[in-house]
């Protein structure tokens, strides 16, 4: 009942002038920064908070494009590098036509863009797919180790046969970005069509990605580690059950790193579950489009189900329902607590947790 009442109070963002919806929130957070991103219509927006989510800047326009893909974990992603703070998103010059085109851009690309004076100018967009047209899907992620280490990982359709798994790392705090690099391709000819990946780098450098794989008929969880950001490690499957699926969910999850452990969520079917590489899978609700982050007091999730946002606090064996309505959570953690921020009736809203 507390968060549910807190949830009440949440706060609302969204863009001024535009009667599009503000979808797909992202965030980031270093020491009582947070940093949020969204899209809106054909713009991506950026908002500041500098006391921990209880407050947040009005949200300003950083860029344009003529066809953003804003649906189903599509849309910008952020980072904290240093100093500077980090934007990733996919974008093209058309709409796709066709039965299985979506809205996406067939010459859709990953952009990146860069702010050194915490979000007042934005560097020009640049990309970092190194063939074009490679990232039109729109799904893709990003993670920092909070100084000058960046990865962004994306779903690539180069050479026209299934989905495979790039990436590409910056090493200087997004300034510039790596020549592309395979991290995954599937003996089944594609790995999940429309699932997003997920990234998280651990303190000692080691980048972890976890994407939704279709091997052999399944549409199971898979882990990869990388410590160069060039060689991956071999797949590992995350979980002890199976996903039998002749179909996308678009549903991707997260993983998180905290406390020296890692822990990743994910769905099956209806069911949410938490696993760690190497472990059972634990069932901890239902529902879809789960975000997991973690503090050193352990890891918070939060979901979408028919009846709202809930949300599972680390120590909790009961989730709790955070906002009667929204959909697609997204999670940052803090000492002593975390930031929630959902899509709710075409804005974002944000709500701290402690």
């Amino acid at each position: 009942m507390n968060l549910l009442l807190a949830a009440m109070f949440a706060i609302q963002i969204g863009p001024s002038g535009t009667d599009a919806p503000a979808k797909q929130p992202q965030m980031a957070v270093r020491g009582s920064m947070v940093a949020l991103t969204f899209g809106a219509g054909n713009s991506i927006y950026f908002s500041l908070s500098t006391d921990s989510g209880r407050t947040f800047s009005e949200a300003k326009r950083v860029v344009d494009a003529p066809v953003i893909p804003l649906t189903r974990h599509r849309g910008p992603r952020i980072a904290f590098a240093g100093d500077a703070i980090v934007i990733t998103a996919v974008w093209g010059g058309t709409n796709g036509e066709g039965p299985h085109a979506h809205g996406l851009p067939p010459d859709g690309d990953l952009f990146t863009l860069r702010s050194a004076d915490m979000g007042k100018t934005w560097s020009r967009p640049a990309v970092i797919n190194d063939v074009p047209g490679a990232a039109t899907e729109g799904l893709h992620a990003l993670a920092s180790d909070g100084k000058a280490k960046l990865f962004a990982a994306w779903l690539d359709n180069r050479g026209g046969k299934g989905k495979k798994l790039y990436g590409s790392q910056s090493s200087d705090g997004g300034v510039t970005w790596s020549k592309n690099v395979l991290i995954y391709e599937s003996p089944s000819g594609t790995i999940c069509e429309c699932c997003h990946p997920s990234l998280a780098i651990e303190p000692n450098g080691e980048i972890l990605v976890m994407w939704r794989n279709w091997l052999d008929g399944s549409r199971d969880m898979y882990l990869a580690r990388s410590r160069d950001g060039v060689r991956f490690s071999t797949a590992g499957k995350l979980g002890a059950g199976t996903w039998k699926l002749n179909a996308c969910p678009m549903d991707g999850g997260g993983i998180a790193v905290a406390g020296g452990k890692i822990a990743t969520a994910w769905r099956r079917e209806r069911q949410i579950f938490l696993a760690s590489p190497g472990a059972t899978e634990m069932q901890i609700g239902e529902g879809t489009d789960v975000a997991i982050a973690g503090s050193g007091a352990g890891f918070y999730a939060a979901w979408s189900t028919a009846a709202g946002i809930r949300v599972l606090r680390p120590g909790s064996s009961d989730p709790a329902l955070l906002a009667p309505r929204g959909s697609f959570p997204s999670l940052i953690a803090l000492p002593g607590g975390a930031v929630v921020a959902w899509e709710d009736s075409g804005k974002i809203a944000v709500e701290q947790l402690r």
